[in-house]
């Protein structure tokens, strides 16, 4: 376990990255309330000065249980990873049966009044599942995006659907389907109201509609290596430095400096749409993808 930053290591990387403009942290995984302190370590990222929200990104199976103390700690909002309604599809897709875990989970999450996101990887049944799924923000104001399939690990084994074609499929379906202008966040989401509706529909389409222009994301994984783009291997390690046995201010100082100097050398773009050119070899889960 030695090989995965501590609590502090990664609030300390939180404190490092405010000097550079960061002000919003999201906690994805692997599944992150599997991790031991997950909710000290909510509480500690925000209470540090100059971050104004805390997110979570969760498979939703143990959240229910998680989501009292984890508002306590002071978490803003969650996404939910839902990628079907098919009790048989899930268990065949997820490993586990623990979809009606993650629909009591979606309710307690409205109901507790936490901003909430429901996210969907768009695959081959998507159009098959899409009335099922929209059901879900009939009534509930929470927002339930739609996500292309990325080449990176697994992902490279399934086809990607088009959005071009979901978004045509979602008019066909419901003709006064509107852009909704509402602030939903900062992420790359493309955001539709259905008349009726008190929900949000919201395409990420990252083959198809690229958004390289104006992605403001950088990933620390659990090892410590501060990635700029899902789609390559680049970035640069930041646990040697956590650990280097440097002073406090020495070692930030060295911190800011090499965060800064990756984020400068951001690529320009990512290159899903042509798989040969990937650097990424790291599966999903490992990357904080």
């Amino acid at each position: 376990m030695e090989e995965i930053l501590t609590l502090e290591e990664i609030a300390d990387v939180v404190s490092c990255g405010v000097s550079l403009g960061l002000k919003s942290i999201r906690l994805t995984g692997g599944e992150p309330l599997t991790r031991k302190g997950l909710i000290s370590l909510v509480r500690l990222i925000k209470n540090t000065e100059g971050i104004n929200r805390v997110s979570m990104t969760t498979n939703g199976v143990l959240l229910k249980e998680n989501l009292p103390s984890l508002i306590e700690a002071g978490l803003d909002s969650v996404n939910i990873s839902l990628d079907t309604l098919d009790r048989d599809r899930y268990r065949e897709i997820s490993g586990s049966d623990a979809l009606p875990a993650v629909l009591s989970a979606i309710d307690s999450a409205f109901e507790a009044g936490i901003q909430t996101k429901i996210n969907v990887v768009s695959m081959d049944f998507v159009e098959e599942e899409l009335p099922g799924m929209l059901e879900l923000i009939r009534e509930r104001d929470i927002s339930l995006r739609f996500i292309e399939m990325m080449p990176i690990g697994l992902g490279r084994s399934f086809p990607v659907y088009d959005h071009r074609d979901l978004l045509f499929r979602l008019k066909e379906l419901y003709p006064g389907l509107e852009r909704d202008t509402k602030f939903h966040g900062s992420g790359p989401a493309v955001y539709y109201r259905i008349p009726g509706f008190k929900g949000s529909v919201g395409l990420i389409s990252s083959i198809h509609v690229k958004f390289c222009d104006s992605c403001n994301r950088v990933r620390l994984t659990s090892r410590g290596f501060l990635k700029t783009c899902l789609c390559y291997a680049e970035g640069t390690d930041l646990k040697m430095l956590l650990r280097s046995g440097l002073p406090d201010t020495e070692r930030n100082e060295k911190i800011i400096s090499a965060m800064k100097e990756a984020i400068l050398n951001k690529p320009r773009f990512h290159c899903f749409e042509s798989v040969g050119d990937i650097t990424e070899s790291a599966f999903m889960n490992g990357i904080g993808g």
